[in-house]
């Protein structure tokens, strides 16, 4: 692919209310909407065409800024089902069009006011195109999002904001966005898919198999269909120790998705993880917990140059040559290279060859790198939820 064409920078145009500052120095104004203020995280763009509430719930977008390449993004406005945890952790979006009045009957308020209500910044009139054709050609960079009603910028100290950042690469923000005690999920309810006109169904309260989840930054989702896949399931923190999961009498363990370097967390969550795969428990793993049981078998984790951020990507199962059309959100990746001789290859991106899948040939633990709940995206994958709680039955 040719080089993307940079950035312009042009003078601030009468108007302009919020603007998009790179770490670089390139500067795109635009109109601000939500919050007022400055955010400074890295800058990525996400391809999905609906879901823009769950995807700015989703903690894995914790230190992030969106720009979404769909142009029409809170058309359908929002609403208190569509989210993926209690606030939103992405720290901004970028949009290609204004912000419209609501046109469907679900909504409950307006995105921008959504927005505002949750400190959360917009920017709206960017070229999303160029931007995105800039991430892809130049990586995912640092950069601030900022908005003013009276269009007053200091960019000096943006920009300082901006390339003062250290970036994702050694942060751990597991911690940050991971429950703060120990909790049971559900107590009876939201056991299964949202159905309209019935909301989140509940789970009975018969015998069933317990999964421990230790959460780095889940979705609710996750959870709801953990449950309807007949589980019951207890949520730990990010920095629970294993006496701590023992104490629950797990059946399984379930490796939550997250935002930041697997490699940052892994330092108190790797050795946890080993010693849960020595009592041989079934362990199932997502995201950012698919990076963690390929850290704790002794692969390694790399940074991606963009990472897989959408709910179209086609990944191959290997087993059988199927494909299954997921929903991703990882900037990290494990090294198929790196693999143990114990540990079998499953799944592979059909977009860049990087691994999507892991299973161990000697314990009963695997993993994929892509998000099987499907909140946003395609339900191909909620086979596994299955997998895994059938196993522990």
């Amino acid at each position: 692919m040719a080089d993307a064409k940079p950035i312009a920078m042009p003078a601030k145009p009468d108007g302009a209310t919020g603007v998009l500052v790179l770490a670089n120095g390139d500067v795109a104004w635009g109109r601000g909407f939500g919050a007022e203020g400055a955010a400074v995280g890295e800058v990525c763009f996400h391809t999905a065409m609906t879901g823009y509430q769950e995807i700015m719930t989703d903690p894995s977008f914790a230190g992030q800024i969106i720009t979404f390449t769909f142009p029409h993004i809170g058309n359908v406005g929002a609403n208190p089902d569509d989210i993926e945890a209690d606030a939103p952790h992405a720290l901004g979006m970028i949009v290609r069009e204004d912000v419209t009045a609501p046109s469907n009957f679900r909504s409950v308020e307006r995105l921008d006011g959504w927005m505002q209500r949750h400190a959360r910044i917009g920017l709206a009139g960017i070229d999303t195109r160029a931007l995105t054709r800039r991430i892809r050609a130049g990586g995912a960079p640092n950069g601030v999002v900022a908005h003013s009603a009276s269009g007053d910028f200091d960019l000096d100290a943006l920009l300082a904001m901006a390339q003062g950042w250290p970036g994702l690469e050694g942060m751990d923000l597991a911690k940050d966005v991971s429950t703060a005690t120990h909790y049971a999920w559900g107590e009876g309810r939201e056991g299964g898919p949202w159905r309209l006109g019935f909301g989140y169904a509940g789970a009975d309260e018969g015998e069933r198999p317990h999964v421990v989840a230790i959460d780095y930054g889940s979705k609710h989702n996750i959870f709801r269909n953990l449950v309807h896949a007949g589980a019951k399931v207890t949520v730990l923190p990010a920095a629970a120790t294993f006496d701590e999961v023992m104490a629950l009498s797990p059946d399984g363990i379930f490796l939550s998705n997250g935002p930041g370097d697997p490699a940052a967390t892994g330092d108190y969550a790797v050795p946890v993880i080993r010693q849960l795969l020595d009592t041989g428990k079934p362990l199932f793993g997502i995201c950012l917990g698919h990076q963690l049981l390929g850290l704790a078998v002794g692969a390694t984790t790399t940074k991606m140059f963009q990472g897989h951020r959408g709910a179209n990507h086609p990944v191959k199962r290997l087993s059988d040559g199927a494909v299954e059309i997921t929903s991703m959100n990882h900037g990290f990746a494990v090294e198929r290279d790196s693999l143990p001789a114990n540990v079998r290859e499953t799944h592979v991106s059909l977009f860049d060859g990087s691994n999507a899948g892991l299973e161990l040939t000697d314990r009963p633990a695997f993993s994929v790198q892509y998000h099987p709940e499907a909140s946003p995206g395609p339900q191909d994958s909620l086979y596994l939820f299955e997998r895994f709680v059938g196993s522990l039955r």
